[in-house]
């Protein structure tokens, strides 16, 4: 009981937390707080507001959300506490696909507004699951853990090298590219925002549904399978939802690096929890994390703004960095 209550006061205070962060965000941008203040009377604040501000602020919390899930579902079914959401190629398959519309729809500005809308997203969530079906192919199925990891790195290096040769041989797309891979939410409207919400819940309610089978998988394969869990099966829908969950978030905002890997870390270090929670918690410290990182990425150079992504890699990577710091002391550990 002791760990199912601290587990429902964290999330208690990552909503809360969420629920700040995204009054804070609403407030952050471009005209800074006069667009809160002359909102009622102002309808071009109130449209500053209402369908960019906001919608970008709930976006990035969901985008987080989806990818702190992924995270926490790669780590519990490869037992590996490095695993993140891009593990089974579908970052590279993302931005392979992105630079595909690019090249085959050009950079004008039209073009551009409409791949935006339209293609980049679709090619980018299209790009992802194919780069994760490529990899299961490889695998020949998701019976073997260590296989499927590998070949997953294996199609990451090949579909990076595809995206790479698109881009040499359409070299207009470059500007557009290092906008998708250094993450962005400054697209997100209310609709990516509803996507990617229903994207979160069915995601959620799947995974969290397995969490005692990733339970038993922790203790081993060997014991799992004594213990009569279907683990082909059960590994076949988290791959799914893998899938699934981190193209939708890659879709709409771009490469975002660690917020997937960091996120059950920063859970697992607050509260000792099973799968189940874990998987629930993480969608919300992702989210947390990434509405954050958004905020802070608009607020520190204002007017301008830095990439999200660039800001959460620096972020992450120093958390990381702290981590095997702390591991390499005596009693240290993940």
């Amino acid at each position: 009981m002791s760990g199912a209550r601290h587990s429902v006061w964290l999330g208690t205070a990552l909503l809360i937390a969420a629920a700040a962060v995204l009054l804070l965000g609403v407030g952050v941008g471009s005209t800074g707080f006069d667009s809160v203040l002359h909102a009622r009377h102002d309808a071009v604040a109130w449209q500053i507001l209402w369908d960019i501000r906001l919608p970008r602020t709930l976006g990035a919390w969901v985008a987080g959300g989806l990818l702190g899930l992924a995270g926490a579902v790669a780590q519990g079914l490869f037992r590996n506490p490095l695993a993140d959401p891009y593990l089974l190629g579908s970052a590279s398959g993302a931005a392979l696909g992105v630079a595909l519309a690019l090249a085959l729809f050009g950079t004008t500005p039209f073009a551009t507004q409409w791949l935006v809308r339209l293609g980049l997203t679709g090619a980018a969530f299209t790009g992802a699951v194919v780069g994760v079906v490529l990899t299961l192919a490889l695998a020949k199925g998701v019976q073997h853990t260590l296989r499927l990891l590998l070949a997953g790195v294996i199609v990451g290096v090949v579909l990076g090298a595809g995206r790479d040769l698109v881009t040499i041989a359409s070299p207009d797309t470059l500007q557009a590219m290092q906008g998708f891979m250094l993450g962005s939410t400054g697209v997100v409207g209310w609709v990516a925002c509803s996507v990617m919400a229903g994207m979160l819940l069915a995601a959620l309610l799947v995974a969290a549904s397995f969490g005692r089978v990733l339970d038993g998988l922790a203790l081993g394969e060997a014991t799992a399978v004594s213990l009569g869990l279907p683990l082909s099966a059960v590994r076949a829908v988290l791959v799914a939802v893998l899938a699934l969950a981190t193209g939708a978030a890659v879709a709409q905002t771009g490469l975002i690096a660690f917020v997937g890997l960091a996120s059950p870390h920063l859970v697992r270090s607050i509260v000792k929890t099973t799968h189940g929670r874990l998987i629930v918690l993480s969608a919300l410290m992702g989210g947390l994390l990434l509405m954050a990182a958004d905020v802070l990425a608009r607020w520190i150079i204002a007017p301008q703004e830095l990439p999200v992504g660039v800001l959460t890699a620096v972020l992450g990577g120093s958390y990381l960095l702290w981590l095997m710091h702390r591991r390499r002391r005596p009693g240290g550990g993940l």
